[in-house]
């Protein structure tokens, strides 16, 4: 959920960094979809998206992502956790050993995730009211280059590599952008508010992303970037990330006031069940070995272990003394669970053997989609860290 009410964006809707220039021609722009959604377009019999690589498991998306995975490229790099700071309009970084804050650096007006890029060798925070990206080189944990980008409150990468989507919230648009350049090739508008978190199908044919404000979810087509459909959640409901299963036949998306989390048939693209979790469920990781999923429940201050075979919970985390725990990603041995306190001003390390909290780091003001790394995998779909 965006850091600032939805009142007082009105009033920010053009900003743009001063150190950042801006596209020069316009791009296409593709009219967003109406109707049901076309059960035809997709099905888990559909070959891969052409240039995405191939699965190592077909029963497992999250094989690549197994401890000790982690590619020689970037292996190199020094392990720490990047915490973007929205309301502090900076970037902590902490050394995951020490537990201490080893770096702090000012970027663009507020900062929501910190994304690694597509062949895993840059990091980029996402500046949303500042429409504006800004490159860290994993390799040194320095700051770099900043972008123009216009609202990207979150980033994703199709999965042939092809595009960066840039999830632009406020204008209920996906844009998609060459990730050579970052330069807008297409904006799709789609017809959902609040859009914000996605994941995509095993096959890579599809996403599915959330719609905050508007109770609901979209899918949209990869390779043709037509919006396939939406589907109603209830009432009053405020879905957040969202998670493929490991063999891709269901998708996971957290809901903060539904408290808990839905079960998606991504195919037939209709609600399957649903997992109660606690009071402002949010983020979503899966376990190195693909069995577990943690979900934190940001308005208690706990984190749910769920079971992904029975889908049933079978363990509870909690913060001692509250928390507020947002997004965050497991170490690259999965020994320990980042997740960042975002109205608390701190990030919080859990054991994942047994949910014991070995540290709470003060930080800046509003800290939200931390990134760990390096990561294993092979590639990166974005966010604040999904990998392949």
């Amino acid at each position: 959920m965006r850091f600032t009410v939805l009142v007082g964006m009105l009033a920010v809707w053009t900003i743009a960094l001063e150190s950042c220039s801006k596209p020069s021609e316009p791009a296409r722009t593709t009219a967003p979809a109406t109707g049901t959604v076309n059960l035809a377009a997709t099905s888990a019999n559909d070959p891969a998206l052409p240039g995405m690589p191939p699965l190592l498991d077909p029963h497992n998306i999250y094989a690549a992502d197994r401890s000790g995975n982690v590619s020689q490229t970037i292996a190199r790099f020094p392990s720490r956790v990047y915490v973007p700071n929205t309301g502090s309009n900076s970037v902590d970084v902490i050394d995951p050993v020490s537990f201490k804050v080893v770096d702090h650096f000012s970027v663009g007006r507020q900062p929501q995730h910190i994304t690694p890029s597509y062949d895993l060798e840059h990091l980029w925070v996402l500046n949303d009211l500042g429409d504006g990206i800004t490159e860290i080189d994993p390799a040194t944990a320095r700051k770099g280059k900043t972008i123009w980008v216009k609202d990207p409150y979150n980033m994703y990468y199709t999965p042939d590599g092809k595009f960066a989507i840039v999830v632009a919230e406020r204008e209920a648009r996906l844009n998609f952008l060459n990730p050579a350049d970052m330069k807008l090739v297409e904006s799709v508008p789609v017809p959902c508010r609040g859009v914000d978190h996605m994941d995509f199908s095993a096959n890579g044919r599809f996403l599915i992303a959330s719609c905050e404000f508007g109770a609901s979810l979209v899918k949209v087509d990869v390779a043709t970037h037509r919006a396939l459909g939406t589907l109603a959640l209830e009432a009053g409901g405020m879905p957040q990330d969202v998670r493929s299963s490991p063999d891709g036949s269901l998708f996971y998306v957290a809901d903060m006031m539904a408290n808990g989390v839905y079960v998606i048939d991504p195919y037939a693209f209709t609600r399957v069940a649903f997992i109660p979790t606690g009071k402002g469920a949010h983020g979503i990781s899966i376990s190195r070995d693909a069995r577990l999923m943690y979900v934190s429940n940001r308005g208690e201050g706990s984190v749910s272990v769920i079971d992904l075979e029975t889908r049933k919970p079978v363990a509870r985390w909690e913060i001692p003394g509250g928390g507020s725990p947002d997004m965050g990603g497991l170490s690259a041995d999965g020994t320990t669970l980042w997740l960042s306190g975002r109205y608390n001003r701190e990030v919080y390390a859990f054991d994942t053997k047994d949910g014991r909290l070995l540290a709470r780091i003060k930080v800046g003001k509003g800290p939200h989609g931390l990134a760990v790394y390096p990561q294993p995998g092979r590639y990166s779909l974005g966010h604040n860290g999904v990998f392949r």
